[in-house]
């Protein structure tokens, strides 16, 4: 099996990175330039096979896989036995809840952080709503499915890291964020993140 990931530094992909380290699965990191959403960049990049020129792109083989919660449902099912699972199997109880909170990540939180900025001093009914229901969640368990560390978890403190200046201070969620970034996987996702000085 030949993994390749197509990553640009401190973007979408960077989350992917964190999971293939989780994983603890062999890949190849292919640095790529996007344009980024504040214009900079020098995107798209002709080595980049994403059809929208940006990432995370994954090539299984000869297979493309784009889009970040496909990427991390591809990525958890190929690694889903062993010490490293991070995807309850097809049939498990844990199952539904773990494809809701990653369609829920990249589906309604995402969006909700948007709207949260664009409404400026005033948080939008989605952004609270949002936040309710995370820290409800949290309540029940150190991570979304309970005692159970997934891919959900990885995609969802990726995206709660984009928001951190709009999060409380203290409560559920810092806490939970805190127990990601103590992950080793995490740290060694967060050094590989920047594409390599030239030589």
């Amino acid at each position: 099996m030949m993994l390749t990931l197509f990553h640009a530094p401190r973007s979408r992909s960077t989350r992917i990175i964190w999971l293939l380290e989780e994983l603890a699965i062999p890949y190849t990191l292919s640095y790529v330039a996007i344009r980024y959403m504040d214009g900079t960049g020098d995107g798209p990049d002709p080595a980049n096979p994403h059809p929208d020129g940006k990432v995370p792109a994954l090539l299984h083989d000869d297979a493309l896989v784009t889009e970040s919660a496909a990427i991390a449902v591809h990525l958890a099912d190929l690694a889903a036995s062993g010490d490293a699972a991070l995807a309850p199997p097809i049939g498990h109880p844990d199952r539904g809840g773990y494809l809701t909170w990653l369609s829920w990540t990249e589906g309604e939180f995402g969006p909700a952080i948007f709207q949260r900025r664009a409404a400026g001093d005033t948080p939008s009914p989605a952004f609270t709503a949002a936040m309710d229901r995370l820290d409800n969640a949290l309540a029940r368990g150190p991570y979304l499915l309970g005692e159970r560390f997934s891919a959900a978890d990885v995609m969802l403190g990726a995206t709660l890291g984009w928001a951190h200046d709009l999060l409380p201070a203290d409560g559920a969620i810092p806490a939970y964020l805190t127990r990601l970034a103590n992950r080793p996987a995490f740290a060694r996702a967060m050094a590989r993140d920047a594409a390599p000085p030239a030589v």
